[in-house]
């Protein structure tokens, strides 16, 4: 049955009653009980008492040199050991040492049989052993291990915090924990389906137990609950209140710092797994409801928000984004988005797309006015201007790179050219990931392009490429290919195809154009046209 989860840490943890034995200059020697590698103590305590009940708090070596034994205890029934051991185990304590001399010379048989028969591991402490001595070591074991265990929540601290800054951080901080505890880790999301999980896989009994566990904390007051099914430590924690988010974890055994090591973990999921707000809920889903109705982008867009500041945002940039290892997930890509300044996030296939909101420019009103020095400065009486959003390079430079992924920029434009953005950006992309670039920008300067009017050039366009219009496979690869001016390797990259494909569509090309694509003047007509070709 699961139970809400009570800290219980004591000052100091435990150590194992073979680390106390292990002291050549103590001189201890178990007589019976089980091992003592599966025995800890939580402290030492002395007590001459015949009922030392009253004054264990449990987990404690009693310490007793047999002072309220009679010397006649091995006569049948002068003390009842049985009684005394069975108060010693019912207080909780862990073992008991008996001290040789002055007393008693030798440790009594009843109180070996009666250790014996309740499982009480039971110690001899030689005459030359001190009992603060024995205490003293106890202490300084504990001291040690405290300090092992401040080391161990460190380095796991450190860890975790490196894991999430990865590019796929929810999978790696569960990689870290549950490498860390030896065990298994799942973030389980609110319909209480598993998005992800790491560590060695779990019986089916232990799986269904775990997940029963992450259902009962997100109907709970209490944000964290613990169970134990087939030998198995099960705990599971809420990320955030009333979000449904739980992390489950299941481990064959339980030390010292681990409670701390995965609340570390859980404290992170929960800013990983939170939505980026950089605008409220409510109008995105306004603004979404309003397009699927029918509304032009340029009339939902001031719904989107767009960081910081007052003021509407009147261009945007389109990001296309891949991870360097592996494929993007949905949490990676809203952290990725949450890097750049913008909770609109789109993870489709394997590119994640952005809308990231640009700062406003002088012209458009952003309460600026020139000075006669070229600078800039608020005008009187205007709000300052809005801050770039989160993960901008240098001022007007847009979005900058991002540690663990390849980026394609395009040009700040208005919500109307959006369609004309995320192609810039796609393309972007490729060149960037063609040349192995963290990030490329779609360049937005004046050409000879601007000086044909753009239903002529589209028009020019579309007779010139003809041949080619009804295979796009064959004009996506001229354009990749002429980008990287004629490179077999990097257009093949590019494309992700092999490089004989490549040079087998660019000499069809070649064919059905009726051109020497080694003509400098017909690739630069060629990629005219391909800039002005729509569809």
């Amino acid at each position: 049955m699961q139970e809400t989860a009570v800290p219980s840490a004591p000052p100091t943890p435990p150590v194992s009653l073979a680390a106390l034995l292990s002291r050549d200059d103590l001189g201890l020697r178990q007589i019976t009980g089980p091992p003592a590698g599966e025995v800890t103590i939580h402290g030492a305590h002395t007590s001459e008492m015949s009922d030392p009940y009253p004054y264990l708090l449990g987990g404690e070596l009693l310490l007793t040199a047999g002072v309220h034994i009679p010397e006649a205890a091995g006569r049948p029934g002068s003390f009842d050991f049985d009684g005394y051991v069975a108060r010693i185990v019912a207080a909780g304590g862990a073992a008991l040492g008996f001290g040789v001399a002055p007393v008693h010379d030798t440790v009594p048989a009843g109180l070996v049989a009666a250790c014996e028969e309740h499982g009480l591991p039971l110690v001899e402490v030689p005459p030359r052993t001190t009992f603060s001595g024995v205490a003293r070591a106890v202490w300084q074991l504990m001291a040690r291990a405290r300090l092992s265990e401040l080391r161990r929540i460190t380095e796991a601290q450190q860890g975790l915090a490196a894991a999430a800054s990865r590019p796929d951080p929810v999978p790696s901080v569960l990689r870290r924990l549950a490498g860390r505890l030896e065990g298994r880790a799942v973030l389980y999301g609110p319909e209480g389906a598993e998005i992800a999980a790491a560590g060695r896989e779990p019986g089916d009994e232990v799986r269904r137990a775990l997940a029963e566990l992450a259902r009962f904390v997100t109907g709970h007051p209490s944000s964290t609950a613990t169970d134990t099914v087939a030998g198995t430590r099960l705990a599971a924690y809420a990320l955030g209140p009333g979000r449904g988010f739980v992390l489950g974890v299941a481990a064959p055994h339980r030390e010292s710092g681990d409670h701390t090591i995965a609340s570390v973990a859980a404290v992170l999921l929960s800013l990983l797994t939170g939505e980026h707000q950089s605008g409220t809920g409510a109008a995105r889903s306004s603004a979404l409801v309003r397009l699927l109705l029918g509304a032009r982008r340029e009339e939902v867009a001031p719904l989107l928000g767009g960081g910081e500041g007052d003021g509407a945002v009147t261009r945007w940039y389109v990001v296309h984004a891949r991870p360097d290892t592996g494929a993007p997930d949905a949490v990676s890509a809203s952290a990725l988005g949450a890097a750049l300044g913008s909770p609109l996030v789109d993870a489709a296939d394997d590119v994640v797309r952005i809308l990231v909101p640009a700062p406003p420019r002088a012209e458009d009103g952003g309460g600026v006015r020139p000075e006669g020095d070229g600078s800039v400065r608020p005008e009187a009486g205007a709000a300052a201007p809005r801050k770039p959003p989160a993960g901008s390079g240098p001022a007007g430079s847009g979005p900058a790179a991002q540690p663990g992924w390849t980026l394609g920029v395009s040009a700040p434009v208005a919500p109307a050219e959006w369609p004309a953005a995320d192609a810039q950006a796609a393309r972007a992309l490729a060149r960037a990931r063609a040349t192995r670039s963290a990030l490329v920008r779609h360049a937005e300067r004046p050409g000879f392009a601007d000086l044909v009017p753009p239903g002529e050039a589209q028009a020019h366009a579309r007779a010139l490429l003809a041949p080619i219009g009804g295979v796009p496979a064959l004009a996506e690869t001229l354009r990749a290919w002429l980008s990287l001016h004629g490179s077999w390797d990097r257009t093949a990259v590019a494309l992700s195809v092999h490089r004989n494909t490549v040079r087998q569509r660019i000499a069809r090309c070649a064919a059905l154009l009726g051109a020497d694509l080694d003509d400098p003047d017909v690739r630069m007509e060629l990629w005219f046209a391909l800039r002005h070709l729509r569809g």
